[in-house]
């Protein structure tokens, strides 16, 4: 294979992982549950990260998605793997 050609089969094919692995709405929604029991103990036993899991809208950008809570950006996922924002 010559050099000119592996370049762009590599792109297509990180490109094709990616559209694969972007998390779905419901490792969004888990993740961010997670993270927020392990802020603070009291969110955890008022429910407040299954409140807002259940309130944030989840949006595909084909090779990565998030979720927004009141139009602000809650999480980011790309490659199977979700994070939180602050």
């Amino acid at each position: 294979m010559s050099k000119s050609l592996s370049g762009p089969i590599v792109a297509a094919a990180v490109i094709a992982l990616a559209f694969a692995l972007n998390p779905s709405p419901e490792k969004h929604r888990a993740k961010i549950k997670e993270v927020i029991a392990e802020r603070s103990q009291l969110e955890r036993v008022l429910g407040i990260g299954q409140l807002t899991s259940f309130a944030s809208h989840y949006h595909s950008v084909g090779v990565g998605s998030y979720t927004t809570v009141n139009d602000k950006v809650t999480s980011l996922g790309a490659f199977g793997l979700v994070f939180v924002t602050d």
